[in-house]
Parts: structure tokens; C-alpha cells; sequence
């Protein structure tokens, strides 16, 4: 009767041991780089992708940038003095000129992908839900703004209101009144803009997160199923 009763108990450990969920563990460390890679490049394509595009920002009202909300005063008298559609045609400029900004972001988003290393990728297990995204945030968002703020200048100056801006928000800037970041067009849509880019690369890490599977991608399917 001992074998059988030992047939039984080996058959018992096997069936409990099959059943045991797939953890981090079992994990090699170049599957969890992986897999966070095609993530994070995921996360970067689909970001650009979205907001790199015409109407990119101005159509969608998660990013799209209106007048700092310090100007809600100085806005209601201009449009009261017939100054309506300038307003809007400055609005409609700092929307593009994030737009145009924004593919800028692509090699410097894939050289921070390439530079994640193993411990990069164990924070970004370990941590939270934007934990990708707040990745990105660390590795770019200096970069981010100093390669965009050229290429918003020469769009935004283009709008006869963009000095009209500086001349108002440049002294409030200097006295405290505003934040620094608000004290020009250019500087103001840049700040936006790189805000943007990262709202849209959390959405992107909320989506894999959501449904690894449904990304296509059998190693995010692999890492990412395992935070389910």
C-alpha cells in the first residue's frame, strides 16, 4: 500500500504545482526587459501617432491648450472689444505649434527605451499604474522641452497676439503673478505640449494594462498578464 499512497502524494504535488499562477519569478530578466521595451514603445508610437497629426491636440479635449486660465479676465474684455477672433486664431496656433513639436519626441522617447536597464525594468514592475509613464517622465521631459520650444516659437510668433501675451504675462511672471513657465507663448505651449505627450503615453499604459492580450504583442502579453 506505500507505493500507492506514494503514487498518490507525487500526483497531488504535481496537480498542486501546475496550479500555482505564473509570477514574476518565473520571469527572466530578459523576458521582463523585453516586454516593458515593446511596451514602452508602444506607449511612445501610439502617443506621437495621436498627437503628431493636425487637430492632434486641438480636437482632443484631454490636451487641447486654451489661454492660461490667469487670462480669463484680460480674455472676457477682449472678446467684448471685437478681439474674439484673434483670441481664437492664437489658440488655434499654440495647438499647432504642439502638434508640430510633438514628432520631435519620437528618438528621444526610442533612446530612452534603449537605455532602460534591468533595474529601470524592476522599478517599472514594482510600481504603479504609470509606472511606464513616469519612466518616460525621468528619462525625457528636460529634453522634451528644450527640443520643443524652437519649433513652437516659430509657429506661435506667427500670431499677431503672441507678443500681445509676452508684453502682459512677461512682467506678471517677473512679479510672481503667474508661473515663470507662463511668462511666453512658446514657453507656456511647450510646458503643455510635453504634458500632453505624457497624458497620452499614460493612456497608452492604461490600455496594455488593461488588456495585455489585446495589444498583439506575446511578450507584453506575457509581463504585462502577470499584473492582472
Amino acid at each position: 500500500m506505500r507505493f500507492p499512497l506514494l503514487a498518490l502524494g507525487l500526483i497531488s504535488i504535481t496537480v498542486t504545482a501546475l496550479a500555482l499562477p505564473v509570477s514574476f519569478a518565473d520571469l527572466s530578466n530578459a523576458d521582463a526587459t523585453s516586454g516593458l521595451r515593446a511596451a514602452l514603445e508602444k506607449g511612445a508610437d501610439s502617443a506621437v501617432g495621436k498627437l503628431g497629426v493636425e487637430n492632434g491636440f486641438l480636437s482632443n479635449d484631454k490636451v487641447k491648450i486654451n489661454l492660461p486660465s490667469s487670462l480669463d479676465k484680460a480674455q472676457s474684455i477682449l472678446r467684448m472689444t471685437g478681439q474674439g477672433p484673434k483670441m481664437d486664431e492664437l489658440i488655434v496656433s499654440m495647438n499647432h505649434a504642439a502638434e508640430q513639436a510633438v514628432p520631435m519626441a519620437k528618438p528621444l522617447l526610442i533612446n530612452a527605451i534603449k537605455s532602460m536597464s534591468v533595474t529601470d525594468a524592476k522599478n517599472i514592475l514594482s510600481g504603479g499604474d504609470t509606472a511606464v509613464t513616469d519612466f518616460f517622465k525621468q528619462k525625457t521631459s528636460a529634453q522634451l522641452s528644450t527640443e520643443f520650444l524652437p519649433v513652437v516659437k516659430r509657429v506661435t510668433d506667427k500670431s499677431g497676439l503672441a507678443t500681445q501675451y509676452n508684453a502682459v504675462m512677461g512682467p506678471a511672471a517677473k512679479y510672481g503673478v503667474v508661473p515663470a513657465q507662463q511668462a511666453t507663448v512658446e514657453s507656456y505651449v511647450t510646458e503643455r505640449a510635453v504634458e500632453g505627450l505624457f497624458v497620452m503615453i499614460g493612456e497608452e499604459e492604461k490600455a496594455i494594462r488593461k488588456d495585455p492580450i489585446g495589444t498583439g504583442s506575446k511578450i507584453i502579453g506575457k509581463v504585462f498578464g502577470l499584473l492582472k
